[in-house]
This record gives C-alpha cells, structure tokens and sequence, in this order.
C-alpha cells in the first residue's frame, strides 16, 4: 500500500489532513492539532482526521490582533 503523506499547496484547498495542517502551521503535530481543536475546524469522517483551512485561519487572524 502507498502512504498518503504527500503534502501540496494549502492555498486552494478547504481541508486538510493533519499533516498537511502542520505544513501549513511550519510546526509540529502537538501543536497543529492544538491550534486545530481551538480553532474548532476538525472534522472526523470514519477514522480520518481533517481540518478546516478557513476556520483555522479565521483563527488564527483572530488571536494574533
């Protein structure tokens, strides 16, 4: 089986996993996945994990004024 952890430009998307959550953060698991539950954007489908770009970066617009 081929691993999924090709990681693409956030730019366009309007989820991602949570690898592609910490690219788009330059941080670590710990810490996306903190920024990502605040931000209230996870989104559970089975057992996948994915995050919402627009609300992840809605909060992070709102915490850094």
């Amino acid at each position: 089986m081929n691993a999924t952890n090709k990681v693409e430009s956030t730019a366009k998307k309007r989820t991602v996993d949570t690898a592609g959550l910490q690219a788009m953060l330059s941080s670590g698991r710990k810490t996306a996945v903190e920024i990502g539950t605040a931000a209230g954007a996870r989104i559970q489908v089975g057992r996948r994990v994915l995050w919402n770009v627009s609300k992840v970066q809605q909060y992070l617009d709102r915490v850094s004024e």
